[in-house]
């Protein structure tokens, strides 16, 4: 049984090879791949990689190649068909029959594809003559470079009827493929005319780069402002991300992709450095455009604008999210300044100020729990049970069930610390014959549903797993500590004694402490690049390509490649000494046990005091 060759095409695209392979092999992502160990051989050291990006997996050991299909056949025993049913059946997609007019279908999509392209190639060709300058002088004016104007291929649609049609005649391309591929549309009249006119064009491409439709953003008072092609047999909006081709190489080097608004905001980050950014075509982010942004990173980051509209998508996508969580794979959200999108964010507070504002991306259960909590002040048993009901709601919502009950039991846990805190204090006020009732429990609450005044003294249990947090935060300033010394080993020598000295709450931390120092000792020089390859050696790969990820190199200017000695210096000592002896559950256990029911204001504030000095001193720096 044969099937068509765009059908093949478009379930290979849909379909996540990791998610596939990942029912059966263990994968661990290496950079831009997975790898595990081979299931078509026997091995214990992992010689099989899977590459989402480049669609097959591929075996250094016993040599076996492939792509989800023939992955199913090898391992589940299915023929093609079998194999090619079972994985359109998980993308929610029809088996269509093979036909003449299936066949045709295809040849169609190919034609159109190279009328797009010579579309594309003409519209580039206008932005360079006297016809558009207009438009070069915008993207000029969006201080847009030669290079990134190339990199991104924009050009410009004059305003003249029949200028895009004839120029395409010439090149042998007929009428009718033109309305087919969207680029000319039929008036009332029966004449056809141009789609986009007058409009700086930005070409939209699938996820294998070819160009499948366009952007037009106006030059005057014409509206829409931007305008996206209609509906073709090969552009369906819903599905398409802008700059996916070269967002899905550059994520994988990142390890996360970028969610922005529109056209703009992909390329001013991408002049920026930042590459990884994509953007969905004028609506709300879709369902199958989330599956896509999953297969180019576990946790894409949403970065929406600063406005109403903004929050709004954000909160859009987050529903629409929801029921597709599975392990592993969600959102983030990174809130911007009011006003301000990542264009212009970037022009006029820089690249640094960008990437701390996607560092500081809130999960998703944050956004949900968040969103809910502002509808309506909780200020009320019915309105508390409202909010409840809510949240329950939303973790319902979740297909999968194991995420869908820790999703359940995060909100239980939320709402306990809200409310049950404030509920116990005034009951044991009331035990010792001081104040209650209704101005003893009384709390105001602001119009984001956030709590006015003093909060709530959390109970004993919530300050001890507070002080386990800031002991993770601890962990993150060992790391640091080692990926300042890997990036500059001339600096182990000055400060090895006190790297000695250091108790880690890792052991994989701890063995690679002594993998550096012995690297150190044996070695009278050595830079970075020598003792990266020396501790890959040792066995040591996975434990330093961890401490040198971007989120924590964004906050540790010091141990940067590149960074001025002075300051890796003055870096190094602020870390060691924030690396102290982990005393602050050991004063946590001790004030908490001389706790009663009965526990004074003093006492209290007492232990809220303790976690809020250590949680000042545990602060990551701008990082000297």
């Amino acid at each position: 049984m044969s099937f068509p060759p765009g059908f093949l095409e478009e379930l290979r695209e849909r379909v996540s090879l990791v998610g596939t392979v990942g029912r059966r092999v263990r994968l661990v992502r290496r950079g831009r791949e997975h790898t595990g160990l081979c299931p078509f051989h026997n091995e214990k050291t992992p010689s099989f990689t899977v590459s989402d990006e480049k669609g097959f997996y591929h075996c250094f050991g016993c040599g076996a190649h492939g792509d989800a299909i023939s992955f199913l056949m090898g391992t589940e025993g299915l023929t093609f068909p079998e194999a090619v049913e079972r994985l359109a059946a998980e993308a929610g997609m029809e088996v269509p029959r093979p036909s003449r007019e299936e066949a045709a279908r295809h040849e169609r999509a190919r034609g159109l594809h190279e009328l797009l392209e010579a579309a594309c190639a003409w519209f580039e060709k206008q932005l360079r003559l006297p016809e558009g300058r207009a438009g070069l002088d915008y993207l000029r004016g969006r201080d847009l470079d030669d290079a990134t104007i190339l990199r991104h291929r924009l050009g410009f649609a004059p305003d003249r009827r029949g200028a895009v049609a004839a120029a395409l005649k010439r090149d042998g391309f007929d009428e009718a493929a033109m309305r087919e591929a969207g680029l000319l549309k039929q008036a009332d009249d029966g004449r056809d005319y141009e789609y986009f006119r007058g409009r700086v064009i930005f070409p939209i491409t699938d996820r294998r780069g070819r160009v499948i439709g366009f952007g037009g953003r106006t030059l005057g008072d014409q509206q829409p402002k931007y305008l996206n092609s209609p509906e073709t047999p090969v552009f369906h909006k819903g599905r398409v991300l802008y700059n996916h081709a070269r967002a899905r190489a550059a994520a994988g080097d990142a390890g996360e992709v970028i969610v922005v608004e529109g056209y703009m905001d992909v390329i001013a980050l991408d002049k920026a450095g930042i590459a990884n950014a994509v953007a969905p075509l004028g609506t709300a982010v879709t369902e199958e455009q989330i599956e896509a942004l999953w297969r180019m990173a576990p946790e894409p980051v949403l970065c929406l604008d600063g406005d109403e509209a903004g929050r709004r998508a954000a909160v859009r996508a987050a529903e629409r999210a929801m029921p597709l969580l599975r392990a592993g794979l969600s959102l983030r959200f990174a809130s911007l300044p009011p006003g301000e999108d990542p264009d212009s964010l970037v022009r006029t507070s820089g690249v640094e100020t960008m990437r701390a504002v996607l560092a500081a991306g809130r999960p998703l259960a944050d956004l949900v729990w968040q969103v809910e909590l502002a509808r309506q002040r909780p200020d009320t048993p019915e309105r508390r049970a409202a909010l409840r009901q809510r949240l329950m709601d939303a973790a319902e919502s979740v297909r999968d069930p194991v995420v869908r009950e820790y999703y359940v039991n995060d909100f239980r846990g939320r709402l306990s610390e809200l409310f049950a805190p404030r509920q116990a204090r005034a009951e044991g006020r009331r035990q010792d014959g001081r104040p209650g009732g209704r101005q003893g429990n009384r709390q105001d609450w602001r119009r984001d549903g956030q709590p006015n005044g003093r909060m709530p003294t959390p109970q004993p249990e919530g300050l001890v797993s507070r002080g386990v947090a800031l002991l993770g935060q601890r962990h993150r300033v060992q790391q640091t500590v080692l990926a300042t010394l890997v990036n500059h080993p001339d600096m182990i020598h000055e400060f090895g004694e006190r790297l000695v000295t250091m108790r880690f709450s890792d052991n994989r931390l701890d063995g690679l402490r002594t993998a550096i120092l012995n690297c150190a000792a044996a070695a009278d020089a050595l830079d970075g690049s020598s003792l990266r390859a020396q501790l890959g050696q040792a066995g040591f790969g996975e434990a330093v390509e961890t401490i040198l990820r971007p989120e924590i190199l964004m906050h540790a200017a010091c141990a940067r490649v590149g960074a001025d000695s002075v300051k890796v210096r003055l870096g190094l000592m602020h870390l060691l000494d924030r690396a102290h002896e982990p005393v602050l559950l050991q004063e946590l256990d001790a004030r908490v046990s001389r706790l009663d029911d009965r526990a004074s204001d003093d006492e209290l504030d007492g232990i809220v005091g303790l976690v809020a000095n250590e949680r000042a001193r545990m602060t990551t720096p701008d990082e000297s």
